[in-house]
């Protein structure tokens, strides 16, 4: 489990966020979301880039439901997939460019029994090792959608440490499914899959 569970929790300042998406993609990696009295840290990660990236929702242009993803840095991009699982996303890059990071895994650090009740299950590598299963175990669904980060509902805060990261192709993705720019923590067990 996490060894940085009672260091002074930080929130991440605006700046933080002002980067360029991948970079952001890797920064947030062993950073911690907290919602609440639950907490995680990030292990996991995918950037969604608006130029040249089919993948990305925001490829072909501003509509309603991405709308978020046009916005400052450093907001919330929650959206559903398959009717049932929400994906939360930060969104990253220039204003009106259309580029987010999605939060693909955390390892469970607090509030680990009601992440437990949520998720119907008592395995810790099942608590948050996949977007729709951290969702559910945070209590994060439509309501959490275009937050700022830095104001109180949902919020990244700081590490000292700097994780060892490793690259694949992103997960789950018919269109764009050839780009790296999927990064984890390497040896991290609540990595969602670790064979790509």
């Amino acid at each position: 489990m996490d060894t940085e569970a009672a260091v002074k929790k930080v929130q991440v300042t605006k700046r933080f966020f002002n980067q360029p998406t991948i970079a952001l993609a890797r920064a947030l990696l062993g950073k911690y979301l907290v919602c609440g009295k639950l907490r995680g840290k990030i292990v996991e990660t995918e950037a969604y880039l608006y130029r040249d990236d089919p993948g990305c929702h925001a490829s072909r242009g501003l509509t309603p439901r991405n709308a978020p993803m046009f916005g400052s840095a450093g907001r919330t991009y929650v959206y559903l997939i398959y009717g049932m699982y929400h994906c939360l996303n930060i969104v990253s890059g220039k204003e009106g460019d259309g580029e987010a990071v999605l939060i693909r895994a955390l390892e469970p650090v607090e509030g680990i029994e009601l992440m437990q009740k949520r998720r119907k299950t008592k395995k810790l590598e099942n608590l948050c090792n996949g977007p729709g299963k951290l969702t559910q175990a945070f209590g994060i669904n439509k309501k959490y959608n275009n937050l700022a980060l830095l104001d109180g509902k949902l919020q990244i805060h700081d590490s000292r440490k700097k994780p060892e990261i490793q690259t694949s192709r992103r997960i789950g993705l018919s269109a764009g499914k050839e780009l790296e720019l999927r990064f984890f923590i390497k040896g991290n067990r609540f990595v969602s899959k670790l064979d790509l």
